[in-house]
């Protein structure tokens, strides 16, 4: 991978050598003084200053030290070394679903060395921030994170085959024809939990720690930035709690944390911890803010061809719906799978007035958790039926909006996360723990699966998936590997985009005009991040050639 970046704010572009080692960028927007760093699994990193754009060669140094081939290999890599620990399949499931829900596992500072208390106390940490495991799996955890991450033997074991030319995974000729673009979006300690493409051909973005709208223009590199009202709500928001000790790097309020364009161009938005809705009028740039009478923590939404809002509302297991045109609002209790789930969901008022009194929280991630729902993704069929998921209950279902019926089905995977339709109505489904995706056809009720292609198999972890639904292609989140995936379900074919970026966590994709694939890296905490500042990119798969073609037609 060959990038060549902008100074700050950071525009970096990066394509891929080909078979001959030689390379070529698309024209440079910006102009120097520029860095340049060229990156290959198992070689030393290149990186120059230059002053002016002109063609340049070099030659990688093979790195010898075995400790730093292993620290270039994605995080999945490294976890893999945890879940060949874990005996129980149901306990390595419950792993991968809880413990990187919002962060790479394995990367290069979750595998730092620590005695078993100390694990302890992280994994207490993470029960506290929702990352809750049953009482016999953290009990184990200390000694299993011990023992796979001891560098000891996972460096002589991770980077055995070092020396062998095409160590490391080696993208198809395909692939190599990609350019991908990233701009830093943000400060220190921000992160782009969703970004969303607008059809003005700017690219918005939600900074969830610091309670920000954040605009993009790809075309010029203007950044813009908007202060999300808060109210009087304190840090936490609704959820703020006795035990709480606040992040000094966050501001969090209402956590902005998923955005969606409406028919007329405003862009709603969910607070997860705001328990509300915002819309942002880009042409006033004027807020508006939208109340939740039931239910706690709005997540994912999408709009239905009426203009109304569909959203999940994860923290209490329901469903919302609000008409933007008429102000109708109503929010729907979705079925829970068990009596114990379903008195603690209709308790959950009164165990947060609870929790702002006691540490109800810290208590229960001590305990044995009870494992609730946890409505996830959300997305209007091409029929006008409004599909979910319950990411903790291996299931998926639907609501009829005319009707009200709810009806819930149970997915052979686990973990169905944020799902799509595609152009024929079929709904495709990542298994976020799972390692795999899923199309589910609503009028057969069957099911078919694919493994995805990561290496090491088992260890990818996506969070997302969005269908092009003019070629039906599907794009996949490499949430675990700092990768893109895409799958050509016509003829099952995988190709696999490795990012530039180490530890980029990314969660929602969106596509331009183009087709191009855009997203963000959202790991949390931030600075697990290579380079601390949060980024988002765009994937252009036609890459140079394209962009050369079209010059030469528009020239022509």
């Amino acid at each position: 991978m060959v990038s060549v970046a902008s100074p700050a704010p950071v525009h970096r572009i990066t394509v891929y050598s080909r078979e001959d080692g030689s390379y070529r960028t698309p024209e440079l927007p910006f102009a120097g003084p520029y860095e340049l760093r060229v990156r290959r699994i198992g070689w030393k990193d290149l990186t120059l200053h230059e002053t002016a754009q002109r063609p340049l060669d070099f030659t990688l140094t093979r790195e010898t030290d075995p400790a730093a081939v292993a620290a270039q290999l994605p995080a999945n890599y490294w976890v893999k070394r945890v879940l060949d620990r874990i005996d129980d399949s149901g306990q390595r499931e419950e792993f991968v679903r809880q413990c990187a829900f919002c962060h790479q596992q394995g990367n290069l500072h979750t595998r730092v060395q620590r005695d078993p208390e100390q694990w302890r106390k992280v994994i207490l940490l993470m029960g506290r921030k929702g990352g809750m495991i049953s009482a016999d799996l953290r009990a184990k955890l200390p000694d299993i994170f011990v023992d796979a991450y001891n560098p000891e033997t996972a460096v002589p074991e991770l980077t055995a085959g070092m020396d062998d030319p095409d160590f490391g995974p080696v993208p198809a000729p395909e692939v190599r024809q990609a350019v991908i673009e990233e701009w830093d979006l943000g400060g220190p300690g921000s992160m782009q939990h969703d970004v969303m493409y607008h059809p003005d051909g700017r690219l918005y973005g939600v900074d969830m720690p610091f309670d920000k709208l954040h605009r993009l223009d790809p075309e010029t590199g203007e950044r813009w930035s908007w202060d999300i009202p808060t109210g009087d709500l304190p840090l936490g928001g609704i959820f703020a709690g006795k035990g709480d000790t606040p992040d000094p790097s966050s501001n969090e309020r209402v956590g902005p944390h998923s955005l969606q364009t409406a028919p007329n161009g405003d862009v709603w938005i969910t607070l997860a911890t705001g328990n509300q809705l915002a819309r942002f009028d880009p042409k006033s740039e004027q807020f508006e803010i939208v109340e939740l009478e039931h239910g706690f923590y709005p997540h994912t939404l999408r709009f239905d061809a009426k203009g109304r809002i569909w959203y999940t509302i994860s923290a209490s297991n329901h469903l919302g719906m609000f008409d933007p045109a008429t102000s109708e609002h109503h929010q729907f209790r979705l079925p829970a799978r068990t009596l114990k789930q379903s008195l603690i969901l209709y308790a959950m008022p009164l165990l947060l007035w609870l929790d702002r009194h006691v540490d109800l929280r810290g208590e229960v991630a001590e305990g044995d958790p009870v494992r609730l729902p946890i409505p996830y993704g959300v997305d209007v069929s091409p029929d006008g039926s409004v599909w979910f998921s319950q990411l903790n209950e291996q299931r998926i279902g639907w609501i009829d909006p005319d009707t009200r019926e709810i009806e819930v089905i149970d997915t052979p995977f686990p973990a169905p996360r944020r799902l799509r339709f595609d152009s024929k109505g079929a709904l495709w489904i990542p298994s976020f723990s799972g390692s795999r995706i899923a199309r589910f056809d609503p009028k057969t009720r069957r099911f078919e699966e694919w493994e995805l292609p990561t290496e090491p198999r088992g260890t990818e972890t996506p969070y997302a998936l969005h269908v092009d639904r003019h070629t039906d292609t599907v794009w996949i989140c490499g949430t675990a590997s700092d990768s893109i995936i895409r799958f050509e379900p016509q003829t099952e074919r995988w190709r696999v985009y490795p990012l530039p970026t180490r530890v980029t966590y990314t969660r929602e994709l969106d596509f331009d005009r183009e087709g191009r694939i855009w997203t963000s890296n959202s790991n949390g905490p931030t600075w697990q991040i290579e380079g601390g500042i949060p980024r988002v990119l765009r994937l252009d798969p036609r890459g140079v050639a394209a962009r050369e073609g079209q010059m030469a037609r528009a020239a022509h």
